[in-house]
């Protein structure tokens, strides 16, 4: 059995691993401020950016939520995984070769964790399906693909292979492998019978389903054959990796485009999905047999870095009764982005794979760009179940279509909808003003809504058996001085060489918090000062547990510098700052020595103290000067 990673190895991982490209595979990064980075936080929903990661000192640190760390725990968080396999899956990003205690030289193959062996046991059989369907016993699924519009070139793109007809093709291949049966079943790739497990795919066309990151964690298949008693299309049953609630089909190939557009495209299967991106609507994601829900709208935002500044969601759906049906559960969802929602059904019910078929590329790309909004799709739908001929048909249907009017977020939208719900029954606007009125009353009394500041309007206190410090106020103007300090040491630690180091140690810091994180630098030394990751790693381990958050948010927070010199000079102005500070306080301590003093009883100590004060006063004209 392998030992533990050894330390130094950890650290090695920790200090070369990039955590923004790690987080990059999660989140929609963008720039805030010379070498930071800003997005929506992946471990709490929010509207507002406050996830911030800062490249530099290896961390990031959620101002809305708390969350903190390297990208090692982000690994772990993001993943589920143990401490050690998040170690080993960089170390294995980075092509660095671990080494173990007691001689150990990593865990073989029996050893290693049950997410990456299912993981690599999804990538073989992906590689296998994928294979298959060149073979002479695929041609059905071939022909499937090209009555499709879908070249081989397109089938590549999109990993579509084929599940031979045999019980137990991919099981042999795996089994060739080395993977073990017990651990076969996990995969969700294989039945169980009397006589054992044997393929669940059979004689279908297979699509790999995968994570943001890119990694194969199920599998749909669609059958091809009359004598398969099957349903049409049959997905991999929930495991450990596969979440359908959770998953977006097309996610790893759409992810840019979406952030880069703020656009997602939700459609409904897998040859829609395929589709739109060949017909130029890049930013095209399914559902995998499951409605568009909570976990997938957290998804979505995060890629949309949907903040409130644009971003729009554009739902496809047939235009027949389920597909209505599908659109409202969609419009349910609605109040949950900021991003503006869209619907785009075909008047003749075509999906975009049957539409790109029968009219081309440019008729998909025409159905996005003639999308309608979410919100008059929903109006009328509701519409439509009234007899409007009827006094009582349309009293029941503004009933019914009030509360939707209300929930629209944009008070300058929401009086058109108001005069065209009016419209549409051919009642007195101000009736209609009335019950939409009330019925955004209701909402707002009714509880159950969240506050425009979202969960990021406080920050939890971590909970600690140890010391219990005080968030410091932020508008005290000492503590404020104080933070910037520590901000400045932390993210820029070169600074406090010829002297400044001295000048640092000797600082008294009145903020009980930031004292803390004081006395912990000073202890920390500036032995790991070359090296960003592991200094403020050093400085962590020496604070309380409670103030550890604390410190990886003091060196994630964005300085105000757009260059390397105005960085260098901010640097030195915030020091100079502190410094000119504690020369400030112990002035004013000596001032009040003098003036207690007898001069005339005690007068060698009277010049001393005079001498003193001089020497700080020009200590603190330099570095006036200095800054």
């Amino acid at each position: 059995m392998a030992g533990l990673i050894k330390r130094e190895d950890i650290d090695e991982v920790r200090q070369r691993t990039d955590i923004k490209e790690v987080v990059d595979g999660y989140v929609t990064l963008k720039g805030a401020g010379l070498g930071s980075f800003k997005g929506l936080c992946p471990f709490h929903d929010e509207r507002s950016p406050s996830f911030t990661v800062r490249p530099q000192v290896g961390r990031y640190h959620c101002f809305g939520c708390g969350e903190d760390g390297d990208a090692i725990s982000f690994v772990q968080k993001m993943d589920h995984s143990s401490f050690h396999e998040a170690v080993e899956k960089l170390a294995a990003r980075i092509g660095y070769e671990l080494r173990y205690e007691d001689g150990g030289t990593g865990p073989s193959r029996e050893e290693v964790g049950k997410r990456q062996r299912l993981l690599d046991a999804h990538k073989i059989a992906d590689e296998f399906f994928r294979a298959q369907l060149l073979t002479p016993g695929a041609a059905e699924g071939r022909n499937f693909l090209d009555g499709r519009g879908f070249d081989r070139s397109a089938a590549e793109h999109f990993g579509v292979g084929y599940a031979p007809q045999g019980w137990d093709g991919l099981l042999k291949h795996l089994r060739g492998r080395g993977f073990t049966d017990a651990e076969l079943k996990l995969t969700g790739m294989f039945s169980e019978g009397n006589r054992g497990i044997y393929d669940r795919f059979r004689g279908r066309l297979i699509w790999p389903i995968r994570d943001i990151a890119g990694d194969t964690i199920g599998f749909g298949a669609r059958k091809l054959y009359e004598d398969d008693q099957g349903p049409k299309y049959l997905n991999t049953p929930e495991t450990t990796l596969y979440k359908k609630s959770q998953v977006l089909y097309g996610i790893d190939i759409a992810k840019r485009n979406i952030a880069k557009e703020r656009q997602l495209v939700v459609v409904e299967g897998y040859t829609d999905v395929m589709a739109c991106h060949l017909a130029g609507v890049t930013t095209a994601v399914a559902t995998c047999g499951t409605a568009f829900g909570t976990e997938h709208i957290k998804v979505a935002r995060r890629l949309l870095s949907d903040d409130g500044s644009g971003g729009e969601v554009i739902f496809t759906f047939d235009g027949d009764a389920a597909g209505q049906k599908a659109a409202l559960r969609a419009f349910e969802e609605d109040q949950r982005f900021t991003a503006q929602t869209y619907v785009a059904v075909e008047p003749s019910g075509a999906d975009p794979c049957d539409l790109r078929q029968l009219k081309g590329d440019a008729a998909v790309r025409e159905l996005i760009s003639t999308r309608k909004p979410l919100f008059e799709f929903a109006i009328r739908a509701t519409l439509r179940r009234h007899n409007l001929d009827t006094v009582e048909g349309r009293v029941a249907a503004l009933r019914e279509a009030a509360p939707v009017v209300a929930q629209i977020r944009d008070s300058a939208t929401r009086p058109g909808y108001t005069r065209n719900l009016a419209g549409w029954l051919g009642m007195p606007i101000e009736e209609v003003s009335g019950y939409v009125g009330a019925a955004a009353k209701r909402a707002a009394t009714g509880g159950g809504a969240a506050s425009p500041a979202g969960p990021a309007a406080t920050t939890p206190a971590p909970a600690s058996s140890g010391p219990v410090f005080q968030r410091p106020d932020p508008r005290d103007p000492i503590a404020g001085m104080e933070r910037q300090a520590l901000e400045v040491v932390l993210q820029e630690p070169g600074v406090l060489g010829g002297g400044a180091w001295e000048r640092f140690e000797a600082s008294q810091f009145t903020t009980p918090a930031y004292a803390a994180v004081h006395t912990a630098v000073r202890a920390a030394g500036l032995a790991h000062s070359d090296d960003p990751v592991a200094w403020v790693e050093q400085v962590r381990q020496e604070v309380p547990e409670p103030l550890r958050a604390l410190v990886s948010e003091l060196a994630v927070t964005p300085l105000p510098a757009s260059t390397a010199e105005a960085m260098q000079r901010y640097c030195r102005d915030i020091l100079a700052r502190l410094f000119e500070l504690q020369i400030t306080r112990i002035k004013a301590d000596k001032m009040g020595q003098l003036q207690r003093l007898d001069a005339g009883a005690n007068p060698e100590e009277f010049q001393r103290l005079n001498r003193e004060l001089m020497q700080l006063e020009m200590e603190r004209r330099a570095l006036r000067s200095d800054g």
